[in-house]
């Protein structure tokens, strides 16, 4: 351990009882044993830590995260004048609730830090406290995927880059947000090298095998169309292109269905769910693509053919363009977990794919 704590700089970790003990104890874990634990891997010979991490909360008293895992913070947010690089771990909310007036002590603290010309960093679902505070007006943030209606709804001033593991923006780039809860590995390699060099991020990458997520949020996300408005007409159409989605003409059938106009269905069907309809049918032919690769059905043309497409060119340039890979790669990554796993699952029943009208 270094002699002289104040020499180092100050990452400090926001907790709270909605934070998931893996992103927190993750951060912790990594940040803290930076350039100390690989000299002793190498050589037998420990370094000295190059960062001062520790753990803050709206007060010092122990309290208890998500799963009932225990936390003891080092500090409470009342003693932290100011640091280096302030970062909000994941703070679970319901994906249709904004977590308003539940962190106000937190959100005045990061205001605080960042106007003292701290590093602002969030994992998950914390970009959702840093929309609270306000920090992301006007900018683009990364997120969970799954909250990108909760930030259309509720913070229309937010750009969310679902693409993105690690989004950049304010004033030297001082505001960096994250994907889902794995994605604090990729934060923590930025501050590590950030503060510290590159050289102590990639001894940090090689002692904890850090694989990354070089191919983005993309692949990893899944429509969300849940039926929860009050657009009966909508709705309706909503539960019948779930069961028709490759059928020919998908959005002049709702619309059919629907007895509305063409301009009136298309106005009333964004309104109630984000989405034009055109782009709501390829949402879930590719979600449902999605799925027969990671089943190893047929070839990928033949899974375009299942879902709808019937040229195979513009079915996979969509495919690269909404998941960010191609469906071979999107095969590779996925179909593999399943086949891992194989030897030791129970016989099921083998279930067909749906057949097109």
């Amino acid at each position: 351990m270094a002699a002289d704590n104040t020499a180092r700089p100050l990452v400090c970790l926001l907790a709270s009882a909605e934070t998931s003990p893996s992103v927190l104890y993750g951060l912790y874990d990594v940040l803290s044993t930076a350039g100390a634990i690989y000299g002793d891997l190498t050589t037998g010979k420990t370094g000295d830590e190059v960062l001062d991490v520790r753990i803050v909360a709206a007060t010092a008293e122990p309290f208890r995260c998500f799963g009932g895992i225990m936390v003891e913070p080092h500090a409470s947010l009342d003693t932290i004048d100011e640091a280096d690089v302030a970062i909000v771990c994941d703070m679970y909310t319901p994906v249709d609730t904004p977590p308003r007036g539940i962190y106000d002590r937190e959100i005045e603290w990061l205001r605080r830090m960042y106007a003292g010309g701290a590093v602002i960093g969030s994992v998950c679902s914390g970009s959702l406290v840093l929309a609270e505070a306000g920090l992301l007006d006007g900018r683009e943030a990364s997120g969970h995927w799954a909250y990108r209606e909760l930030f259309r709804n509720h913070y229309p001033r937010v750009k969310l880059r679902l693409d993105r593991i690690l989004t950049f923006a304010g004033e030297g780039d001082r505001i960096v947000t994250t994907g889902g809860v794995t994605t604090w590995q990729e934060l923590a390699l930025h501050v590590i090298a950030r503060l510290s060099g590159p050289e102590h991020a990639i001894q940090a990458a090689k002692v904890h095998i850090l694989p990354g997520h070089a191919e983005g949020q993309l692949p990893y996300a899944v429509i969300t169309h849940r039926v929860k408005h009050t657009d009966s007409v909508i709705a309706e159409c909503q539960e019948w292109i779930a069961e028709n989605y490759a059928c020919e003409n998908p959005v002049a059938s709702m619309a059919a269905r629907s007895g509305l106009t063409p301009r009136t269905f298309a106005r009333r069907f964004r309104a109630a769910t984000g989405y034009l309809p055109i782009h709501y049918v390829q949402a879930i032919r590719i979600e449902e693509a999605k799925r027969l690769l990671e089943a190893n059905f047929g070839s990928v043309d033949e899974v375009g053919y299942e879902v709808g497409y019937d040229d195979p060119s513009f079915f996979r340039r969509l495919f690269k363009r909404r998941v960010g890979m191609t469906p071979a790669d999107y095969r590779r990554k996925f179909a593999r977990i399943a086949a891992a796993f194989a030897p030791w699952q129970r016989p099921a029943r083998a279930t067909l794919p749906r057949t097109r009208p």
